[in-house]
């Protein structure tokens, strides 16, 4: 199988981190990289040994695709260059700052048969990659996102840089469609919203409450899932996640099964029993850009989709608005 000739646009914190692992991916070649910070470029250029590029203009005609780790304000122009010039791109997230820049890119990549892939990472946590034998169907999603202050990433609200992530997963998890949204939130530290909290109604009747907060003294990243005859904890940090049913007392148990007694009477007596999934050994990162490279090479649809991370976007504005609107009633 031939290999992918990729680049990565954007050498920042992230950028580096994409750098590394691309160098790993057996099935693509890193033919360089470009950041419009020339001493940034060169520094991970002499860093990870790999060729820098002077200009935008040099690097699309010398690659089949791109990643992009570049600040989000600037994900739309580079983007959509890359994809005029027909170039596979994996962008991270949020797709774009705005709704109107995100759907131009979708149209595009589709348009011209090309993939076009959100970095919504943490689709690929252990944590959550675990649970693929079970069916998930959610009633209730709680999500507190918690990390401590750090002046990389407040070029957005923390609805954009912290709870999309959360925002991304229940609507992977969630099959239907958005009804209603309640939201808060306030600006602490910086300019734009530090903490924020959104309650969001599904047209099948579920519900997620979602926080996320660039403040906290310590981190959280965690999700608790509630479903018929289920509870489903997740740690993101830890890449855990605990899982307690309820089962039939016939149903044959396996040996990593603790049961914790018996509910019920009769034929609707059951168990209530706890297992914790085997915890994957994956690089998230890596994982996902693996699969952007593969999904290429196959000519297959990438995981997370242009079309994901433009839901994502939409619903995380609507957040936004809703607080703008609660904060104007507080004359905040």
């Amino acid at each position: 199988m031939d290999k992918l000739k990729i680049a990565v646009i954007g050498t920042g914190h992230l950028g580096k981190f994409h750098i590394k692992m691309l160098k790993q991916i057996d099935n693509c070649e890193l033919i360089g990289i470009y950041d419009v910070d020339s001493s940034a470029a060169k520094s991970a250029g002499d860093e990870f040994r790999v060729k820098v590029f002077n200009s935008l203009e040099e690097l699309l005609g010398n690659v089949e695709a791109v990643s992009i780790a570049t600040i989000t304000g600037t994900h739309h122009e580079v983007a959509k260059r890359c994809l005029e010039n027909n170039l596979h791109t994996f962008i991270e997230k949020p797709i774009t700052a705005d709704i109107i820049h995100a759907e131009e890119l979708v149209k595009i990549a589709k348009e011209k048969n090309l993939n076009l892939q959100v970095g919504h990472i943490e689709r690929f946590n252990p944590a959550l990659i675990s649970l693929e034998k079970y069916l998930i169907k959610p009633m209730f999603i709680q999500t507190d996102r918690l990390a401590q202050f750090n002046p990389r990433g407040t070029d957005v609200a923390v609805v954009l840089d912290l709870m999309i992530h959360d925002i991304d997963i229940i609507l992977s998890l969630i099959k239907s469609e958005v009804k209603e949204i309640q939201a808060s939130g306030v600006a602490v530290v910086s300019n734009s919203i530090d903490i924020a909290n959104a309650r969001i109604e599904f047209e099948n009747g579920a519900v997620a409450n979602v926080t996320a907060s660039r403040i906290s003294q310590k981190k959280m990243r965690k999700m608790r899932i509630f479903q018929r005859d289920n509870y489903i904890a997740l740690d993101f940090i830890t890449g855990v996640s605990e899982v307690y049913r309820l089962v039939s007392t016939d149903e044959k148990l396996n040996s990593g099964f603790i049961s914790f007694g018996e509910i019920g009477i009769g034929e609707n007596k059951k168990m209530v029993v706890y297992e914790q999934p085997e915890i994957k050994e994956i690089n998230a990162l890596k994982y996902e850009l693996d699969l952007f490279v593969k999904s290429i090479l196959k000519k297959e649809p990438p995981v997370v989709s242009g079309e994901d991370g433009l839901r994502a976007l939409k619903v995380a504005k609507h957040i936004m608005e809703k607080i703008d609107e609660s904060r104007r009633k507080l004359n905040i």
